[in-house]
């Protein structure tokens, strides 16, 4: 008996145990289909067998046959050949879907990862022990929460200038409710995306950032302390009434951090199927994107009630609020000084003299603005002489300002001063 069970399974020697105490008498035939998990009439079977060809009847008949759902070679070798041609750097996940949707390839995920894995394109990473930080409950309300965060990254693959993607993205939802390509990661940027926000949905009820000095006032060299001036973006936020939250951590802030991962992935990866190579091809590509990602990642929220709130000022006015802020003293003859422009104020307005405006920079056409507590103040460009930056300029935007120094001066025609020019004089 021994010699004849010696490949049985587990799950076999209790049937042939189970069918052995039936033939004996020793348990009913319903107590017996009980113990093996089968229909009465399907443990008659298993006698019949046991009784015609012994322990051997009770052993399964597609022990080392193929499974008949098995791919064929065929399309196996048509998966390894698309995958290695158009999607060699793909995960299993986002290879299934491209081959489902683009080639009508019928097949699951694990499939297709086990086909990866066989033919040596893919293998699964070994991840490390991370520190366990407590798990924030979602929010209840599409529209409470926002998380907002950049993401610098090469997502044109050496095909065009690594760039920053701005990401917008619902706490409760995890949709993308804003997504846009700049240069670098900038307070203009923010206020961009802010604005394509505020004109979709409304008014969110806070913004879920990092401790970055686009968000938050950092100390002053000479006191040490903390400026109580608010930054531009905060102040901003301030006026249309929208809460801001800054995080001690990443992990703080882990729905965005874990979009940004997705993205560098898969966003990446559309990029290069689209030939897309440039942040204006990139930024009229991303709605799409952002429907098919939303179509697949977001969740219902728990509340079906829309937190946003209505934006109660008008397009001017949100022009306006989302620009740049400087405030400035009215000289006696009614001038100030911005930026090397001197702008005069209207004569009618001689009661700003002594007072303090505000200067108004739109960030994308430069525009300005002069502003007294809320009512537009008529100026004129009195002289306009500007020579280089004024104010400090931050690490992101070193190599930016440095480029364009560069071309200024490349395209300045050179000057050699004359032989009797008075520097020359000095020459020993």
């Amino acid at each position: 008996m021994d010699a004849q069970v010696a490949d049985f399974s587990m799950k076999e020697i209790d049937r042939l145990g189970i069918i052995q105490q039936i033939e004996d008498k020793r348990i009913t035939q319903r107590a017996g289909a009980q113990l093996l998990r089968v229909s009465v009439r399907q443990c008659r079977r298993l006698q019949t067998q046991f009784r015609k060809h012994g322990p051997q009847g009770l052993r399964s008949r597609h022990r080392g046959k193929p499974s008949n759902r098995r791919l064929s070679d065929e399309l196996k070798q048509t998966i390894v050949s698309l995958i290695t041609e158009k999607y060699e750097d793909f995960g299993p996940t986002l290879a299934h879907e491209k081959l489902t949707e683009l080639h009508g390839v019928k097949c699951s995920v694990e499939t297709i990862r086990t086909v990866m894995k066989e033919a040596g394109i893919w293998s699964s990473r070994s991840r490390k022990k991370r520190r366990v930080h407590q798990s924030r409950a979602r929010r209840e309300c599409f529209g409470e929460l926002v998380q907002i965060d950049g993401s610098p990254h090469d997502w044109f693959e050496g095909r065009g200038k690594p760039c920053t993607l701005i990401v917008f993205i619902d706490d409760a939802t995890s949709k993308l409710v804003g997504l846009k390509f700049f240069e670098t990661e900038t307070t203009a940027a923010y206020m961009d995306v802010a604005r394509m926000h505020l004109e979709r949905y409304g008014r969110c009820c806070a913004y879920y950032s990092d401790r970055h000095s686009i968000f938050v006032t950092t100390k002053q060299a000479s006191t040490g302390e903390l400026s109580a001036t608010p930054t531009q973006f905060k102040r901003a936020l301030n006026t249309v009434d929208i809460g801001h939250i800054p995080a001690y951590s990443p992990q703080a802030k882990g729905r965005v951090e874990r979009a940004n991962k997705t993205l560098q992935d898969r966003l990446v990866k559309e990029l290069r199927l689209q030939g897309i190579s440039d942040i204006a091809s990139a930024n009229a590509f991303l709605p799409i994107f952002i429907e098919q990602h939303n179509r697949k990642f977001a969740k219902p929220p728990k509340s079906p009630e829309d937190a946003h709130r209505a934006v109660l000022h008008d397009e001017n006015e949100l022009d306006w609020i989302l620009s740049k802020h400087t405030p400035r003293k009215v000289s006696r003859n009614l001038q100030i000084s911005y930026l090397g422009k001197l702008l005069q104020i209207d004569p009618s307005k001689h009661r700003l003299k002594q007072t303090t405006v505000v200067v108004c920079e739109d960030y994308s056409t430069g525009a300005l603005t002069m502003l007294h507590e809320g009512n537009v103040v008529p100026f004129t460009v009195f002289d306009e002489n500007q020579t280089g930056f004024t104010e400090a300029i931050d690490s992101k935007n070193t190599n930016r300002v440095l480029d364009q120094i560069i071309k200024n001066q490349s395209s300045r025609k050179s000057h050699k001063p004359p032989a009797d020019h008075p520097w020359r004089r000095f020459v020993v």
